[in-house]
């Protein structure tokens, strides 16, 4: 099938493991939906994904709204086309209140330029006085991310049989347990992601400690 076909089918995959992830307490979801790197594919293809991300904001805002689901975005917006910025920026403000998930869309995101934005920041403040060299610590440049205020991710799920992060949440994946698999994004079902999360809960994760040290 052409790729156009297999992004309208990746859509379906969306809603399920939003739903998913809804019904059973998952409080973060942030799935990697556009790459700055991916305005360099085809523009008929850029187009559709567009258009795919202007229908499901659309059709799944009631849905966000009755479910207590929270739209949030991280990434430069800004290069997105008028239209879908305006629907996005919509939708957010119409779900800004609800409070039970919190479905995080990265779009024209890319960890590097995160990180390169962040120090421009930095540095913006640090000329004006607000912040002092012995002010620096992890914690205060995390503050300067588009996640600021979302909680590292504890489980990082890549499909589609790639083993690499793609220059996704380079920064906040330090710790985070990463799962590759073979399945494409358009094949991942609820259930896929359930088995996974199984899969994680069996791991232990000791953050530079040892086992011995853990609570």
């Amino acid at each position: 099938m052409k790729r156009i076909a297999g992004h309208k089918k990746g859509a379906e995959s969306v809603r399920q493991v939003v739903r998913t992830s809804r019904e059973i307490g998952i409080q973060y979801l942030t799935l990697y939906a556009f790459s700055v790197e991916n305005w360099q594919r085809p523009a008929d293809e850029i187009d559709a994904l567009m258009s795919l991300l202007e229908e499901f904001l659309i059709s799944q805002l009631q849905e966000m709204l009755d479910t207590d689901i929270r739209l949030k975005t991280i990434g430069d917006i800004r290069e997105l086309p008028e239209r879908t910025r305006e629907i996005l920026l919509a939708t957010v403000e119409q779900t800004s209140h609800n409070n039970g998930m919190t479905l995080n869309l990265a779009l024209s995101y890319g960890g590097r330029d995160e990180i390169i934005e962040a120090v421009k920041k930095f540095i913006r403040d640090k000329e004006a006085g607000r912040i002092r060299n012995e002010d620096i610590t992890k914690e205060l440049f995390s503050e300067y991310l588009y996640t600021a205020d979302i909680p590292d991710p504890d489980l990082l799920i890549r499909t589609s049989g790639e083993y690499r992060l793609s220059n996704f949440l380079l920064w906040q994946s330090a710790y985070t347990e990463l799962c590759f698999i073979d399945i494409l994004w358009p094949d991942f079902t609820g259930k896929n992601l359930i088995d996974i999360i199984a899969d994680y809960q069996n791991r232990e994760r000791r953050f530079g400690m040892t086992s011995d040290q853990l609570p």
